[in-house]
Order: C-alpha cells, then structure tokens, then sequence
C-alpha cells in the first residue's frame, strides 16, 4: 500500500499541538535542518500574535517563573548554616565561601540556559536538549526528573508558606493540610485563566519580597551590630557546643544543603513558547535578571550571617533573625515576614507555569495522553495544570502538610536534568560550530562538570533521608513513558498510520432510532434518520408486565396514527434491560446485513438551562455506552436544544 509521511506516527493530532512557530516552523524542538545553527527568526522581529495578551513580558515572567527560585532565599541560607553548625562557631564562618561556590554554579546555570533558550526556543529545556543530542532514553531521564522536581516543587512550597503561617498563628496547626489544599486550590484557578494572568495577580507579591530582601542588606551591611535580637531570645541554640573540624565531607553536604536555592532556574527554558515576541530574547532576559536577583539575594543574606554572627536557633528562621538584625523588632520586620509567607506558598507557581508545557511536548512526542496537548484559549494547558494540582494534592495530603516530610525529597531530580542538559548544549556546539562555538561548549562543559558532582553529592548526602524514593521513581516514570509510547505505537499500526486508506465506498445504511415516546424529539430523529440511510427502522424496548403494558399499547396506537412511514419494531425485554436489548438488535442486525453500515441514532434533549440537566434519566447515556461496548455500529447522538420560554412582564 502507497506510503505517506505520519507526524510522528501519532493515532490522533490535538488541534494545537504547537507551542510556537520558529524559522523551522510550527512544533520545531531544534531538531529540524536549522537545528545547531541558530538560525531562527531574527530575534529583534516582533511576530504579530493575536493572543499576546494571554503571553508573558520580561517581568510577568519573572514573577510567573522565577518565585521558586526567589523563595528558596527563605530556606537556601539555613539549610548551609544548619549543617555547618555541627562543626560549632569555626564552621559557620564558611557560610560564606559555601554560598559563593553555589553563586557561582548559578551564573553557571544561567549562561548556560541563556544558551539553551536561543537553540531550542520551543522549550523543554532539558528535554528538548537530551532528546536531540543524546538520544530518547536520556532525554526520558531529564524529562522524569523535571516532572519529579517540579510536582514536589509545588508540594514543598506550599506547606512551606503554610508553615510560616501556621508559625504565626499557632492555633491554625491543626488545620495545615485544609489551609495547604486552599493555596492550591487558589494557585491551580489562577493558572487555569492563563499564565499571563497568574503572573499579573503575582507580580506585587514578588515585588514586596524582591524589595525587602535587598533592603534589608542593605540596612545590614550599615549596621555594626545587631539592631535586636527579639525572635532568637528564649530558644535553644543549633550549634555543637564542641566545635569540630571542618572536613570536606561537612563542606559537600552544605553545599548539596544549599543547592536547594537552584530549583527553579530551568523553569525559564521549559516555559520560553510562553513569552510574547521575540519570545528568545524575553525570556533571555528574564532569565539574566532571575540568577542576577537570586545571586545578590543569596550572597548578601551570608555576609550578614558573618557580619552579626548569626546562629542557628530551633522555632525561629535564619531569615527572620536577619530581619530583626537589620531592621529590629518594628513593622519592617513584619512586613519581611509576611512578604516571605506569601511568596513560599505562591512559589508553586513556577510548577504550574513550566510543566504544563513539557508535558505538551512530551504528548506530542506519544509519550504521555494526548490530552496534556491541548491549549485552551488563554494559551493554557489546562489538563496539565490539573493533573499537576491533582498530584500535589495528593502528596500535601500524604504528608499531612509536613514541610519536612517533603524536603528531603526535593532538588535531587532538578541536578539529573541540569546535568543531562549541559553534555547535550557540548554535543550541541560541537554540531554546529557557531562562531566562538568553543568557548560556549567550555561553558557547558564546566556546567555539566559541575552540576553532576552535585548531583552525586546531593544523592549521597540525602539518600538515607528520602532521596531513595526519587531514586527508584526515576526509572519507573521512564518506563511509564516508555509504555505509553508503545501503546500510541500499537494504536497507529491498528488505524494504519502512515498508509494512504483504500478509496471510499458506499455501502447499504440502516438507521436504527430508539424511542420510548411520542414527541418533537421523535419528529426530528426520524428526519435526521430518513436524511441519513437507505433503511430506518424505529425500536422500542418493551417489558410484559402490569404496569408497562398501558405505555406499550399507547405507543403503538399513536404510531399507527401518526404513520410517519418508519416501522417501529418492539424489542421484548425480561429484565428490564435498555441498553443490552438495543445491542443484541444491533448485533444481530449486522449479522444479517454484513455488507452494510448501521448507525444507532438517539435522541437527546439539550436543556435551556444547565441544572436542568439534572432532570434527564440518561437512557441516552444508557444505550450510547451499551451499544459501543457491544457493537461496532456508529454512534450518533442527536441534540434537540430546548430554548427558554420568554418572560412575561
């Protein structure tokens, strides 16, 4: 049979699947003829888009997609310094170097994921990298671990937030997971009106936080001294009361500690088909001005950990000891602390805006249901965004809003992605020896030199903990995609995908119209009927018994004298059975008739109004379900609307 060119040899093509169109064209993952070169749009041409308003500027970006990774200077800090302080006073003195080595892993990253925004501006970030350099297998691997990170993401954050509240007011503890469920309930409803949107609703939020961080190092670093030490007086201190020696081992494990503050610089390139144009040079930019943010933040939060030689204390955060440093005990250090709830709980967001899209691209590529690859109106994967909510739910759920239940768990998949990425950006620039190609794939190497080794510090040092789970559901996600995958595969080679079909042919139709009653609706069932085949034959089923037997003897005297010139044929039934009685016609129907096509046409009422559906005894429903169970006959189901009576005054 003549062969044609299947889009993937996908069974079924979701009306949208493209997530932005490039000089390769719509759907392009950078794998195209141009893919290595660069040579996309030009990036100053701004391309006229109708539904740009539903798209993100630099700065919604920045709030939609950057509030896990300004979040985690709420917990980055502590998680060093509370490692450190094992080794007592001496080794919290190396709060400092530790968080400069994580700042500059972060210039690192985000150099390194300008670099992947320009060359696969579909997003995927690390999917979209593995899957063109270094093969489908890994790039399942980089894929898994983003969904892993970005679906505990939402989980940490939001019991994150909940428990700054819950810290707050005491007497809401017992109700954490309700609160937990609420936040959200409340982020998945602003996602689902469009990404744009949450950013907006985002973007003061973001702003607060951002501004009282920075203010509050810069007041710091003016003073010489703590302004007060409110919160830390009355709890009992962290630190070893026997310093021990700083060995490298302490070093790595408050480095993996503090990597945690890096979650969240990939959303950018995961999410870059949701920016206006030029998408590439917005989201470059979003993504220079995140690690600029984040690095200033981090760095400045140490040097006053070593300026007010700050300890650890248990009930009371580092970063609220910082705030009632530089600010003492006044409305300033409220307003940080309120800013710093908010902005945890909302830091789920990030999920919400760059996993819908990988999962997109992953349905495109048969790798999940098709469905996550459809876009509402508001360019929304909305499937997505409901499936990630459905999943945190269930983790906050199973944790019992236990924040630290969950952050062990965190940050382990996020470094399996950096690193994949990195050595598919070094084949990447090998390929296509762009100018100055060695000094970027330099770049990338050292990247992914680095990210790997915390890679393996980061599993190491939390693997007793939890990261064991991420460990094993790693592989087991791979193999999910992988048989979802087959299954498309099985379908395509069942509808011939790919094989141009044999000419069309007609054969004899018979229509078959169930129906219980007299009406308009029967009226135009018949029409549509007649309409459509060469034989039409109306059925009702009917049972011997007392109470049947007046209906059944109306229905037949009105048909006689309506005579609408369609027999009705009455289908005994001993056990009350609708919708197996209209199959077993069916069925024995086309066994009588094998060369002819038989279509079953109910029909429905289509309510005025939507509560009125309640009042529909769904034998529709009925003989639709049971007839496609059953038989091979074609469904059609017809829709009578029922209009709404005008009012009278």
């Amino acid at each position: 049979m003549p062969q044609v060119s299947p889009a993937e040899g996908r069974p079924e093509e979701p009306p949208d699947t493209a997530t932005a169109v490039t000089a390769n064209g719509p759907g392009d993952t950078g794998n195209g003829p141009h893919s290595g070169s660069g040579s996309h749009a030009p990036r100053g041409a701004a391309v006229s888009e109708p539904d740009a308003r539903h798209r993100l500027t630099a700065l919604q970006g920045l709030a939609a997609l950057s509030l896990d990774a300004m979040a985690s200077v709420a917990y980055g800090p502590e998680s060093i310094v509370l490692v450190l302080a094992a080794a007592g006073g001496h080794g919290l003195g190396f709060t400092l170097p530790v968080t400069l080595a994580i700042a500059a892993l972060l210039a690192v990253l985000v150099a390194s994921y300008r670099q992947v925004i320009a060359a696969f501006p579909d997003g995927g970030g690390s999917y979209a990298v593995a899957k063109t350099h270094l093969g489908l297998r890994t790039a399942l691997f980089a894929a898994a671990s983003l969904v892993l990170d970005y679906v505990l993401n939402v989980a940490v954050s939001v019991t994150a937030g909940v428990a700054a509240l819950t810290s707050a007011f005491p007497a809401l503890h017992d109700d954490r997971v309700g609160i937990c469920l609420a936040v959200l309930a409340l982020i998945t409803a602003l996602n689902l009106r469009g990404i744009a949107d949450s950013a907006r609703a985002f973007l003061v939020p973001t702003a607060v936080f951002v501004g009282a961080v920075l203010t509050m190092i810069a007041v710091g670093l003016f003073r010489t001294a703590p302004a007060a030490t409110v919160t830390a007086d009355g709890h009992a201190s962290v630190v070893a009361d026997h310093a021990t020696a700083v060995g490298a081992l302490l070093l790595l494990k408050a480095f993996a500690s503090g990597c945690s503050a890096l979650t969240g610089v990939e959303a950018v390139a995961n999410a870059v088909p949701s920016f206006r144009s030029p998408a590439v040079r917005r989201a470059q930019r979003t993504e220079v001005a995140l690690g600029a943010l984040l690095g200033v933040m981090l760095i400045g939060l140490s040097v006053l950990i070593g300026r007010f030689h700050l300890q650890p204390v248990e009930g009371v955060t580092v970063l609220a000891q910082l705030a009632d440093a530089s600010f003492g005990h006044n409305a300033a250090f409220y307003v940080v602390q309120f800013a710093t709830m908010v902005l945890l709980a909302l830091a789920a967001n990030t999920s919400f805006g760059g996993l819908p899209v990988l999962m997109g691209l992953l349905a495109r590529d048969n790798h999940l249901p098709h469905v996550f690859g459809l876009k509402a109106d508001r360019q929304v994967h909305r499937h997505g965004v409901l499936a990630l909510a459905a999943v945190a739910a269930a983790l906050l759920v199973f944790s019992g809003g236990d924040v630290n239940t969950l952050v062990p768990l965190f940050a382990l998949g996020v470094f399996v992605g950096f690193t994949l990425c990195q050595i598919g950006m070094v084949r990447h620039w090998r390929r296509a020896r762009s100018p100055r190609w060695r000094g970027k794939a330099l770049l990338n190497g050292v990247g992914a030199l680095l990210t790997g080794v915390s890679a393996v510090v980061v599993t190491a040092t939390k693997f007793t903990t939890g990261a064991w789970l991420i460990v094993l559901a790693l592989p087991l996600l791979v193999l999910t995609f992988e048989a979802v995958h087959r299954a498309y595969a099985r379908i395509g080679a069942r509808l011939g995908l790919g094989r141009l079909p044999e000419p069309p042919r007609r054969a004899r139709s018979l229509v078959v119209v169930p129906v219980s009653h007299l009406s308009r609706l029967t009226g135009e069932a018949l029409n549509a009927a007649v309409s459509l085949g060469d034989e039409v034959v109306a059925v009702t089923v009917t049972h011997d018994t007392p109470e049947d037997r007046p209906a059944t003897e109306a229905l037949r005297r009105d048909w006689e004298l309506w005579n609408p010139g369609v027999d009705l044929l009455e289908l005994p039934s001993a056990t009350r059975s609708l919708g197996r009685t209209v199959a077993s016609y069916v069925s024995d129907l086309s066994a009588r008739h094998p060369g002819s096509r038989i279509t079953v046409l109910i029909p429905e009422a289509e309510p005025a109004r939507l509560w009125q559906r309640l009042l529909q005894n769904q034998r529709g429903a009925v003989v639709a379900h049971a007839v496609r169970r059953d038989t091979d006959a074609v469904i059609c189901r017809l829709r009578f609307r029922l209009t709404a009576p005008a009012h009278t005054w």
